[in-house]
């Protein structure tokens, strides 16, 4: 597809009120990418922050995940080279349990044409169980989901949600960031944004890094 259709969709997009009755601030769909984006990223949905100013992950969690992925912030915002499409594209509001999930009609109906729209894309970061129950036919857990990181790239990564809801997550896996985020950054620079390169070599369970 071209740079057109893709321009045709995300207008599309952008006026989507399809949700427009459970939204509590209203619709306002907040994604972005392109047809030559190589890197995507799949997460839950925006929050009060995004919504507001339209940027995802435009917050301390967004902080932290571009840190993971060892990208700059104007790379990160770099539309020709990276994509976000979260499974819903609206704050959904909240409960009483915490954030709200978002409606599956949403993913339904934009999801498979926005992966048709971006046929460049080479690694795809599913963030948190809801993401990575979608795109992981095996999903049990996001815990699970992580750990077998090695069996899913170099196309795909799930990754915890950067929350600081997971702090107490990441002491308890340390291993998420001594021995996936290494291979993910370098994988990231080398062929998701850069140039293509080989698959980058794994290291064993029980080693500590990458080199």
């Amino acid at each position: 597809m071209t740079d057109i259709s893709w321009t045709d969709l995300a207008a599309e997009i952008s006026s989507c009120t399809l949700c427009w009755a459970h939204l509590p601030l209203g619709p306002r769909p907040v994604f972005a990418g392109s047809a030559t984006a190589r890197l995507l990223i799949i997460s839950q949905a925006p929050g009060t922050r995004a919504h507001h100013s339209g940027i995802p992950f435009s917050d301390a969690s967004g902080r932290r995940l571009r840190t993971w992925l060892g990208l700059d912030e104007a790379t990160f915002y770099d539309a020709a080279r990276v994509a976000i499409m979260p499974m819903g594209f609206c704050y959904p509001g909240k409960t009483a349990q915490g954030d709200k999930l978002p409606d599956a009609v949403c993913s339904r109906t934009w999801h498979q044409r926005m992966l048709q729209a971006m046929p460049n894309v080479a690694l795809t970061l599913l963030i948190g169980g809801l993401a990575q129950r979608a795109y992981l036919p095996d999903f049990q857990n996001v815990t699970a989901a992580v750990a077998g990181w090695r069996d899913l790239l170099p196309s795909v990564a799930p990754l915890p949600h950067p929350s600081w809801h997971n702090n107490l997550w990441l002491r308890t896996n340390p291993w998420f960031e001594s021995e996936m985020l290494p291979v993910l950054q370098r994988l990231i620079s080398l062929s998701a944004i850069g140039r293509q390169t080989t698959r980058p070599r794994c290291p064993p369970r029980s080693a500590r890094s990458c080199g």
